[in-house]
C-alpha cells in the first residue's frame, strides 16, 4: 500500500479533495492510505509556540528547527523520503510524480508563515519540491496536489488502466494532451471533428497527435522548443 504520511499546523484540511471520488474509493479499498499528525501537539508549553521571528529581522514569522525536530522524533518520522514544498524546490512533474508513486511510504512537510529554519531542512536532508512559480500561504494545498498526481498513478485506482497513460505530459514529457469532445456532435453551432466519429482509427490517432501538437505549439511554446530538440 501507498502510504503518505504529513505534518502540518492544520490537520483538519486532510483528507479533503483527497476522499473524493476515485480517490476516495480507492483509500477505502486500501490502494492507499494517509496519516496526518498536528505539528503544534509538539510544541513546548505553556505557550505551545511553533514559531518565532526570523533571525536578522523581517517580515513573518518563522517555525522553529526544534519543534519540527520534536515533531519527527514523536512520530518516528520521516518514513520514506521527507518532501517539503516550497517555491525554491525542484519542479514538481510528471515524471516527479512516478517516482514518488514507486515508493511504499513518503513524508510531507508542510509549512507556514515565512517557511521553516533552514537548519531542519539540513538535518533531516529534506527534498524541497515546487509546485510551481508562486507562493501559497502553506504547504497543505501543494502536498495535495502532489498527493493525488501520485495516487492516480497507482495500480487499479483509474478505471481504465490506460487513462494515466494518454494525458499530458505522459506519453512525452514535452506534448500537452489532445482536446477532447463528447455529444451533442453540435453544439452552439461548434461541430465535433468529423474524423472523431468517422470510425477510422487510424486517421483518429494520426488527428490526435497532430491536436497534441498544435495545441502545445499554441498554448506552450516553452514546451514546444523542447519537444522539437
Amino acid at each position: 500500500m501507498w502510504h503518505a504520511h504529513i505534518l502540518t499546523l492544520f490537520p483538519e484540511v486532510f483528507p479533503g479533495p483527497l476522499g473524493l471520488s476515485v480517490l476516495g474509493k480507492a483509500r477505502k479499498k486500501s490502494l492507499w492510505d494517509l496519516s496526518v499528525h498536528n505539528v503544534r501537539d509538539f510544541a513546548k508549553p505553556p505557550q505551545y509556540s511553533v514559531d518565532d521571528a526570523p533571525f536578522g529581522g523581517g517580515p513573518g514569522m518563522v517555525i522553529r528547527a526544534d519543534v519540527i525536530e520534536a515533531a519527527l522524533r514523536a512520530t518516528a518520522l520521516p518514513k520514506g523520503e521527507l518532501i517539503y514544498p516550497s517555491p525554491s524546490g525542484e519542479p514538481f512533474t510528471a515524471r516527479l510524480a512516478e517516482e514518488f508513486a514507486t515508493k511504499h511510504d513518503i513524508t510531507f512537510l508542510c509549512g507556514r508563515y515565512e517557511g521553516i529554519d533552514h537548519r531542519a531542512i539540513e538535518e533531516y536532508n529534506m527534498r524541497e519540491v515546487s509546485v510551481g512559480d508562486f507562493v501559497l500561504s502553506g504547504g497543505e494545498i501543494a502536498t495535495m496536489v502532489m498527493i493525488e498526481a501520485c495516487i492516480r498513478l497507482l495500480p487499479n485506482v483509474l478505471g481504465d488502466p490506460d487513462s494515466s497513460k494518454l494525458e499530458s505530459f505522459t506519453a512525452n514529457p514535452h506534448l500537452l494532451d489532445h482536446a477532447h469532445f463528447t455529444r451533442p456532435r453540435l453544439w452552439r453551432a461548434r461541430a465535433v471533428p468529423e474524423v472523431l466519429h468517422s470510425g477510422d482509427h487510424a486517421k483518429i490517432q494520426e488527428w490526435r497527435k497532430k491536436n497534441a501538437e498544435e495545441r502545445t505549439r499554441t498554448m506552450r511554446p516553452d514546451l514546444w522548443d523542447k519537444f522539437q530538440t
